[in-house]
């Protein structure tokens, strides 16, 4: 999955949970105990900077979780 994928895919994930940028924010604030605002997490998902921890951080607060699975042959 590339950087626009994953934009596209947690874009698509905020609107199935009807969740703002503002609330997954929020909720990234209170789960992990650090400040994170709606701005930095769009210019991160826009640039392509999203680190594997901030996307699993994201995946928790929107209820869900990050598999690994092996690619079949």
């Amino acid at each position: 999955m590339d950087a626009k994928q994953l934009e596209k895919h947690i874009k698509i994930l905020l609107v199935q949970e009807n969740c703002t940028l503002t609330e997954l924010a929020e909720r990234i604030t209170n789960s992990f105990g650090r400040s994170e605002s709606t701005q930095n997490i769009g210019n991160k998902l826009r640039r392509g900077s999203l680190r594997y921890i901030e996307a699993s951080e994201i995946a928790e607060a929107l209820g869900y979780e990050i598999v690994w699975k092996k690619k079949d042959p």
